[in-house]
């Protein structure tokens, strides 16, 4: 599916002698991260089930995909794959895709722009600066006031995890009216529910309070701080946060697709709460401002932030929490790095933080989220990177019986589902929900599964009277199902 290339600049400057990299050798290195994509997991014992991209894009729908490369502190290479519609025109590294949360780190860096501006502060109450609308006070925030950092960390407190968006054709919001969950407003009231600073919980919802708290101290619209502040300093020439997108824009666009080739209705959504998923942007611009957060770590001239600001945006604040990004790593191995998922659109930026290298993924599919991460594994492995290499599993033999008494499905929460069934000797799960398509489980024990491609774990435990729960474990966390129904084996083929 997304498979056509469009090769766009190949520049690569050495440190030391300013000389490009040859282009025989940037192509062998598109060539076998293009041919030979990489689970999550391996067998002990067996080679490495590489897939090639385009058959990746296939079997998981996702129409295009966008890379650009970061290494030695360059973009040395940047590709299109695939098309931007079905039996469209191909990806080129020009085509615009939504960002999803990666909106929030490129948004981060205006707000601490204006925190050395001495327009915002990382620690005084936010309720200093927002004039519009304030946050209401409760018992939770009588006890800690909310701040800019808490917000940045995802610890101030705030709902509102996430954001759908708006359709076409939908009427779209005020940020006042997203923020109290007024109609047309399709979002709960964004409120603080727990005292602040004291857990860490993903919202999108602060960065949403965010966003006019900046609008309310410039007294400007939020694409205009943003392109004066960040887009146009570092050169994201093929970024905006425009909301809608602009007529001229459009037709760089990728169209955008839920799971299984559906078309989102209306084309791309809209997102007034642009702070926090409003990015419209290309692989190469994010690879751009990667690098300018690389630089401004070792002291370049970085046009926006000092590298004292720097350094703090990119440190740990709260856990793995830096200032909007998650940070990982320790020494040379330190990386920043933050996924994105509007309605139809995935990405994934992944940098480090000393030694100039990273990688940003975009698609436009959801669901094209392991197209992409099995793509960052493919880069890591070619250039040597100590992240994302698969992990290796032992595996060992289950007699059926034992197989045949996990079969059936299973209610998770929010009213999904997952079953397994019986496939030649092996349980086969079907509605995970990273995996568009049935796969089959290798087991870790008994009663422990995995699939090599994401490698979460499914753990069995028996009940009382024939009851069984379902454990999933991912990088994420985990979540637990109960059995509500029992079904026959799939027949031996």
């Amino acid at each position: 599916m997304k498979r056509t290339v469009l090769l766009a600049c190949i520049f690569i400057i050495t440190a030391v002698f300013g000389q490009r990299r040859p282009t025989s050798d940037v192509e062998s290195h598109i060539h076998h991260v293009e041919a030979a994509l990489l689970p999550a997991v391996v067998v002990k014992g067996e080679p490495p089930a590489a897939v090639p991209l385009a058959e990746r894009m296939q079997r998981l729908h996702v129409p295009g995909i966008s890379v650009a490369l970061i290494h030695d502190g360059h973009i040395e290479w940047a590709r299109g794959f695939g098309e931007t519609r079905i039996d469209g025109p191909p990806v080129t590294t020009e085509t615009l895709f939504q960002a999803g949360s990666i909106s929030k780190p490129v948004a981060a860096m205006a707000a601490l722009k204006l925190v050395e501006m001495g327009k915002l502060s990382l620690d005084a109450d936010v309720n200093s600066y927002l004039t519009s609308w304030k946050v209401p006070e409760n018992e939770f925030t009588r006890q800690h006031i909310v701040t800019l950092r808490e917000i940045l960390t995802h610890t101030a407190g705030f709902t509102v995890h996430g954001f759908p968006g708006y359709a076409a054709g939908d009427p779209v919001p005020t940020l006042v009216q997203v923020i109290n969950g007024d109609k047309p407003a399709n979002t709960a009231p964004i409120r603080v529910d727990v005292v602040p600073g004291t857990i860490e919980r993903y919202s999108g919802g602060g960065f949403t309070v965010m966003q006019q708290m900046m609008i309310d101290v410039t007294h400007k619209p939020f694409p205009q701080i943003m392109q004066e502040l960040v887009l146009k300093p570092l050169g994201m020439t093929h970024s905006t946060y425009a909301q809608p997108l602009p007529a001229e824009l459009r037709k760089n666009t990728a169209t955008p697709y839920y799971p299984a080739l559906k078309p989102v209705p209306g084309g791309p959504h809209t997102y007034p709460e642009m702070a926090a998923a409003g990015l419209w942007t290309t692989a190469s611009d994010l690879a751009t401002f990667a690098i300018s957060v690389q630089e401004g770590l070792e002291g370049k001239r970085n046009p926006v932030l000092s590298q004292a600001m720097m350094r703090q945006m990119v440190s740990r604040q709260f856990h793995d929490e830096g200032l909007s990004w998650g940070v990982r790593g320790e020494g040379n191995t330190v990386s920043f790095s933050h996924g994105g998922v509007d309605e139809g659109f995935d990405a994934f930026l992944f940098a480090y933080a000393s030694t100039g290298d990273g990688a940003a993924i975009m698609t436009n599919a959801n669901g094209g989220m392991l197209v992409a991460t099995e793509v960052l594994r493919a880069i890591a492995h070619e250039y040597g990177w100590p992240d994302y290499q698969p992990e290796q599993r032992a595996v060992v033999a289950v007699d059926e019986r034992t197989l045949r008494s996990y079969i059936g499905t299973y209610a998770l929460p929010e009213d999904a589902k997952i079953e397994f069934t019986l496939h030649v000797g092996k349980l086969r799960v079907e509605g995970e929900p990273a995996i568009s398509s049935p796969v089959d489980l290798e087991a870790g024990s008994d009663s422990r599964f995995f699939t090599p491609v994401t490698g979460a774990w499914f753990e069995f435990t028996p009940g009382k009277n024939g009851t069984m729960t379902l454990t999933i474990k991912t990088s994420s966390g985990e979540v637990k199902g109960e059995r509500v129904a029992s079904k026959a084996a799939v027949p031996q083929q």
